[in-house]
């Protein structure tokens, strides 16, 4: 047998393109199903709007709301991007010191756990007196529920390299810091955007449970707004807005991953 017929055949293009259609076609497909069953109980049973809107109901008050959904947006979506950009900024080289540092792994590492285990509702009242109720409470939330996976994914993606690919660069002369470049960072990348996928996700939480404890702006905020004046379109309206924009969130974070390891992606396509 040649080399040749024993690689893998790869999908062309096209196959590759139809595979997603399908993919995507199907899950529209169940949404379009859960809706329209959910719009015609709706009104078959005849529900109060105020206990549940049908979706109709919900997409024309998007609509007639949408300046004031967007506006509010905006301000949550600030307070997500800072709280997971400095989940990044701190998670990425705390775990690079914990990998480094056994010491500093006994200190730190029990300090997270801890932190991790507190609700972070009982926190965010603190974060408030201390930081009044503008945009940096909301932010600190994010961060304090976002940065632990980063931390944990980040700290399993730099262990996992081969000892024996260690021990091959160091006896080739190479140093702590290019065995970090050139080994132990690339190595780690995949589990890296692992966290960060999930850590976006967390940051969305952390900006709305802020939102809910004190705010003047933002989805959370809009939410409690709605909930008292019993505008139940409007609270539905506003989830569904989070919802997108987490949706969003997360796909951007896995085009940023599929740009710079796209050999983990074509590794996972032979592997499935």
């Amino acid at each position: 047998m040649s080399t040749a017929s024993a690689l893998p055949l790869q999908p062309s293009m096209g196959a590759r393109v139809w595979a997603w259609l399908t993919d995507q076609g199907a899950a529209i497909a169940i949404l379009v199903l859960i809706f329209v069953a959910w719009e015609i109980a709706t009104r078959v049973l005849a529900v109060p709007v105020y206990i549940l809107p049908s979706p109709w109901v919900i997409i024309v008050k998007i609509y007639q709301d949408w300046a004031l959904l967007m506006d509010n947006a905006w301000a949550s979506l600030q307070e997500i991007i800072l709280g997971f950009g400095l989940s990044v900024v701190v998670g990425i080289p705390l775990a690079v010191a914990i990998v480094y540092s056994r010491i500093f792994e006994r200190v730190a590492f029990p300090l997270m756990v801890s932190l991790q285990t507190v609700p972070k509702v009982a926190l965010a009242p603190i974060l408030v007196m201390w930081f009044g109720y503008g945009i940096l409470p909301k932010v600190l939330v994010a961060f304090l529920i976002s940065f632990f996976p980063i931390v944990i994914n980040t700290v399993i993606g730099m262990r996992s390299v081969e000892k024996e690919m260690i021990y091959l660069a160091e006896s080739m002369g190479a140093g702590q810091l290019q065995t970090f470049i050139k080994i132990r960072f690339p190595k780690a990348l995949p589990n890296i955007f692992g966290g960060l996928k999930v850590g976006i996700g967390q940051a969305v939480i952390g900006a709305i449970v802020g939102e809910f404890i004190a705010a003047e702006k933002g989805l959370g905020y809009l939410q409690l707004i709605a909930q008292v004046r019993l505008d139940t379109p409007l609270l539905f309206s506003s989830v569904v807005v989070l919802s997108v924009m987490g949706v969003i969130l997360f796909n951007v974070v896995a085009w940023v991953e599929r740009m710079v390891i796209p050999w983990h992606r074509q590794i996972t396509e032979r592997v499935e």
